[in-house]
């Protein structure tokens, strides 16, 4: 029999469970407060890049930015195949983010932590972050987790929002 200061055997295997499910639970919001810093590479002349690290430095990530003329030989050492190439090129966490990724699909990169080089945004859609332009409409557009001769839908955007 178990008195008020000492919990019976099933109370404290009760009490663990709740424990270990509120730790788990707990993780993530963990892992989102302690984003690693994300280095931007970008072109000096290129606007749209401002925009892309407004929107990333919002959603709560801290930012280096790294202006240089050529960004392509950046590209071509961390495996960015030509085909998904963009205006900027920003390293995170041991991923690549090519072009106007959303903060949310980066977030995500970094919780999930999957096998792949990085994420990218080909060209550069309107209404994906840093390419807003007021009065047209959000083109819809894939975020693309690539890896050496591999390439799959890692979400879909319509402008910020998943779809």
């Amino acid at each position: 029999m178990a008195s008020k200061l000492f919990p019976s055997r099933r109370g404290l295997v009760i009490g663990a469970a709740q424990a270990a499910a509120a730790l788990a639970l707990w993780r993530p919001s963990i892992a989102a407060e302690t984003l690693p810093k994300i280095i931007v590479t970008r072109d000096p002349n290129c606007g749209c890049c401002g925009n892309w690290v407004a929107h990333v430095r919002a959603a709560g990530l801290t930012v280096e930015v790294v202006e240089v003329p050529d960004v392509a030989p950046l590209k071509a050492r961390l495996g960015v195949p030509d085909a998904l190439a963009s205006c900027h090129t920003a390293e995170i966490g041991g991923y690549v983010v090519e072009g106007h990724v959303p903060a949310a699909a980066i977030k995500r990169l970094l919780i999930e932590r999957p096998r792949v080089t990085g994420l990218a945004v080909a060209g550069m859609p309107v209404g994906s972050p840093g390419m807003e332009v007021p009065g047209q409409v959000p083109q819809d557009y894939e975020v693309i987790a690539f890896s050496a001769g591999a390439q799959q839908v890692f979400a879909r955007y319509r402008g910020l929002q998943q779809v």
